[in-house]
């Protein structure tokens, strides 16, 4: 069966196509000579399929400047492209890809009334792997997914979450632990990582990484979680490197115009 890909279109749309994609690409409106040279085009040329176009609504002349941007039909079709998109679902298919290029368990967050929340979990080949289920909550303090959503959420919606976890485990931090708690929150914000080290479970790392929806907001946590005898837990080690691709190109479809760190 052939995909979309593979199946025959008409030319001069997909010629057409690639000042819309110049346009996506540079991410501002362009003046002709610049948008036509990034679609590797003649102005003329480019000139033609931009008033049809402008005609669409895919595509705006500033009446000052004379610059092409995106227009009103554009926007719309973006406003309901992302409203289609499911984070989850976007997700799912690619923790099992993660896993097996990681090696590791590979688990997919998000935050629920009672803090981070397993909700998809893919299991790698090796035979030696961490055993995690879905609908498990994850420590804030305790877990490389609890400490992002920790770090990365307004304080209103994390503190009484926080409490509660206290009172259940019945500890009340230390001025050196509250401190370190801090520091470690602040250098999530900085990175855009979080990593634990036998903290909850000893001889247990993991890594995390935020993907963000199109208003900047953190809405999933993508965790790889291993032994700490084999897991490269370094911050540009290839766990990192991997979480954090990944979580970038979700981000990415789900409207995040750029990289948050």
């Amino acid at each position: 069966m052939k995909t979309v890909a593979t199946q025959r279109g008409i030319q001069s749309i997909e010629v057409g196509g690639r000042l819309l994609l110049a346009l996506a690409h540079e991410g501002r409106p362009l003046a002709l000579k610049d948008l036509a040279a990034a679609a590797d085009m003649p102005a003329a040329k480019a000139h033609a399929y931009l008033v049809s176009f402008g005609k669409l609504g895919l595509i705006e002349q500033d009446a000052a400047s004379g610059r092409y941007g995106l227009g009103p039909l554009a926007m719309q079709l973006g406003l309901i492209s992302l409203q289609q998109l499911d984070p989850l679902a976007l997700a799912t298919p690619l923790v099992e890809t993660l896993a097996q290029e990681l090696g590791h368990t590979v688990a997919v967050a998000v935050w629920g009334n009672r803090g981070a929340t397993i909700v998809r979990v893919a299991r790698p080949p090796s035979a030696v792997h961490v055993s995690m289920r879905h609908g498990t909550v994850m420590s804030l303090r305790g877990t490389a997914s609890g400490r992002l959503f920790a770090a990365l959420l307004p304080a209103a919606v994390v503190t009484p979450v926080l409490r509660a976890e206290a009172r259940q485990d019945g500890h009340k931090p230390t001025v050196d632990e509250t401190a370190a708690w801090t520091s470690a929150c602040a250098d999530i914000r900085r990175t855009g990582l979080s990593h634990v080290r036998d903290l909850l479970l000893p001889g247990i790392s993991a890594t995390a990484a935020p993907v963000f929806d199109g208003s900047g907001q953190p809405v999933l946590a993508l965790t790889a979680i291993g032994p700490t005898a084999v897991f490269d837990g370094r911050p540009g080690g290839a766990v990192a490197k991997v979480l954090r691709e990944a979580a970038q190109g979700l981000s990415k479809r789900l409207g995040m115009p750029t990289k948050p760190f």
